[in-house]
């Protein structure tokens, strides 16, 4: 993604310019200026990546989350071959459509910034490590992806609280908004608590790690492997060196959707069963969860919903770097 993205800092050598055989200075708070502007426009472009990548599995996120939290309706369901489709359609029979998009909007409040954060954090910590090509090496390009979806899910993890309760509420009578489920998390266990907020937050940066690691390392290495002389015929656009077809684009990303969920799965099972412990009583740490999924399930019980997940994950994240790069282009930040 280096090519696609900006370089931090953007204009740290641009101290002149220039124009008409005259040299003119390039004040300091130009410089800024213009490098807060593309880092906005970055965080705009991943932003709306996010969202129509979040979008598209929607109705596949609220099932698996259904599946992940072992909730009473739907736990029959969760372990059979076509349990997706079955729960889909009794979510659609019983609440309606609007029902397979709940807690949908509060995913849109998080993913917006999430996404914008995690791609130009990305783009910022690859200018940081890896500052020319002689420094390039999967495992830098693995702790850039690391730490940049470290930095956006701190930032922005009460929203993915907020939006994994709205999901598992099945009750129809007085639905709460996401709004109202925020003020109930905050409360929760009499006197309010922000750290309320963060109830599952230490199981959720184990698995970014991994997860977000993994997916631009592979995305990335795919991508270059696509552009190699024997592919490149096949995989660039027309008149192009660098730009990979839509199909390219979309095929890196759908691979690097998979591996990194395979990845980081198990992880993501736990922080889910914490993230709604108070409302089903439980209120369990990291290592006290991850024994009790065992015992309910054994080792199947920590891939509950993976074929969801694989299903979901690779038009996503297939999506996400797709719209990201095409964005950019709408915003005239690359070619």
């Amino acid at each position: 993604m280096r090519d696609t993205g900006i370089s931090a800092p953007i204009l740290k050598d641009l101290s002149k310019i220039e124009g008409n055989h005259h040299v003119h200075r390039v004040s300091t708070s130009d410089v800024k200026s213009r490098n807060l502007e593309l880092i906005l426009q970055n965080g705009v472009a991943g932003g709306v990546a996010g969202c129509a990548a979040k979008t598209i599995v929607a109705p596949l996120e609220r099932i698996r989350i259904l599946f992940q939290t072992s909730h009473s309706h739907f736990v029959q369901y969760s372990t059979r071959w076509d349990g997706l489709i079955k729960a889909a359609r009794e979510i659609r029979t019983s609440y309606g459509i609007p029902a397979l998009f709940k807690g949908h909007s509060a995913t849109l409040v998080r993913v917006f910034p999430y996404a914008g954060l995690n791609f130009v954090a990305y783009e910022q910590f690859r200018a940081a490590i890896i500052p020319c090509p002689e420094k390039e090496a999967p495992w830098r390009r693995f702790l850039c992806g690391s730490m940049a979806g470290a930095t956006s899910t701190l930032i922005t993890y009460p929203l993915d609280l907020i939006r994994t309760r709205l999901a598992f509420e099945t009750v129809q009578k007085n639905p709460s908004s996401w709004v109202r489920i925020s003020r109930k998390i905050y409360f929760e266990g009499g006197s309010g608590s922000l750290s309320n907020l963060y109830r599952g937050i230490a199981p959720t940066m184990l698995g970014i790690l991994p997860y977000a690691g993994t997916s631009f390392l592979t995305h990335d290495l795919l991508r270059d492997w696509l552009r190699t002389p024997a592919l490149a015929p096949y995989t660039l656009e027309a008149q192009s060196s660098t730009r990979l077809t839509a199909v390219a684009q979309l095929s890196c990303g759908a691979v690097a959707g998979i591996v990194a969920q395979t990845v980081s799965y198990p992880i993501d099972i736990v922080r889910r069963r914490m993230q709604v412990g108070s409302v089903v009583d439980t209120k369990l740490g990291i290592l006290e969860t991850a024994q009790r999924i065992f015992l309910e399930r054994g080792m199947r019980g920590f891939y509950v919903g993976l074929t969801i997940g694989y299903v979901k994950m690779a038009p996503m994240v297939a999506t996400s770097f797709y719209v990201y790069d095409r964005m950019k282009q709408f915003l005239g930040l690359i070619e």
